[in-house]
């Protein structure tokens, strides 16, 4: 191959890269949905996502996913006319938001929905987190897997495809596992209950994730309308994961009843070396080894710079 080949080959992508200023101008005249009022209660301990942000990310992207969903909602309909199906069937919308901890998944996906319900198209948006769908604490200990959790093999991988499966059938309610992060532990006997929302988001870790050799070969991204993946490099996630750390430190571990109690006794620098151990020991691995693998499978990518702001944005090509 000749040189100028090889160079092509190389430079191809399937996203279109957009910087924060043309991603803003794809906003067009949707309005700005949220106050400040509203993201108080949104915000995650260590990722204070501004209004601004929501004008320059959210609101663009809000636009772009409400257009998605009128046009699958068609091919539903163009469905249904060919097989001749007379009742209608409410499917819902799934996004997955795919990403490492720390990163801020939990509050995009929070003011992802909160956005979403603004719109008259779509009021009804329900949130899961892939958390209850982990193993309980007691399974994970007897198979040796406690300081794998939140690796692949630490979820219930079939209870979660058939939580989809039955959504994507149009189940009248389905039910999902309830995750306590006080406890770090299932909930036993608790359910979130979805009744046929007309957008459903799914957060977790590794939701873009490719099924074991030998496992099952549906994947968990079958069921997605349309995926997001929140990236930034390694070395600034090490430092959001250690800030975190340290303000749960000073808020949730003082309670005498959460898992993680034992640390808030910890000096700060104590604190800090613990952090950055359990970082590099499971949670950067997890992020090479699986997460971060899965992110060219996503449609969107998010990438955000040291201050928490999405600095560019790659948006698939169809």
């Amino acid at each position: 191959m000749a040189k100028g080949q090889v160079q092509a080959v190389a430079a191809f992508s399937r996203y279109i890269t957009f910087d924060r200023e043309r991603w803003k101008a794809l906003r067009a005249s949707t309005p700005l949905l949220l106050s400040e009022e509203d993201l108080v209660s949104l915000r995650g301990i260590n990722d204070q996502v501004s209004l601004s942000e929501v004008s320059d990310i959210y609101v663009p992207l809000s636009r772009l996913l409400n257009l998605h969903f009128a046009a699958v909602q068609h091919l539903y309909e163009a469905r249904q006319q060919f097989l001749g199906t007379t009742v209608p069937r409410r499917v819902p919308y799934i996004i997955g938001i795919a990403g490492s901890v720390a990163v801020g998944k939990s509050t995009f996906a929070r003011v992802l929905r909160a956005s979403l319900a603004r719109w008259p198209e779509h009021r009804k948006v329900d949130l899961i987190t892939t958390d209850g769908f982990l193993y309980p604490n007691a399974m994970l200990e007897a198979r040796g897997l406690m300081n794998r959790k939140g690796f692949p093999e630490s979820y219930d991988q079939r209870l979660l495809l058939q939580f989809l499966s039955d959504l994507k059938a149009g189940a009248p309610a389905v039910c999902a596992p309830v995750y306590s992060h006080l406890h770090y532990d299932i909930v036993a006997g608790a359910v979130a209950r979805v009744e046929q929302p007309d957008i459903l988001i799914l957060e977790g870790l590794n939701v873009l994730q490719s099924p074991r050799e030998g496992g099952s070969r549906l994947f968990v991204s079958d069921f997605f309308d349309f995926s997001i993946y929140m990236d930034s490099d390694d070395q600034t996630i090490e430092i959001w994961y250690i800030e975190r750390f340290l303000r749960l430190r000073e808020t949730v571990f003082r309670n005498k009843d959460s898992y993680f109690h034992r640390y808030s006794q910890l000096s700060e620098s104590e604190a800090i070396q613990t952090a950055r151990r359990i970082w590099e020991e499971i949670n950067l691995p997890n992020l090479r080894d699986n997460i971060g693998p899965t992110k060219e499978r996503a449609q969107l990518i998010l990438e955000k710079g040291t201050n928490h702001r999405v600095d560019n944005i790659l948006l698939g090509r169809l």
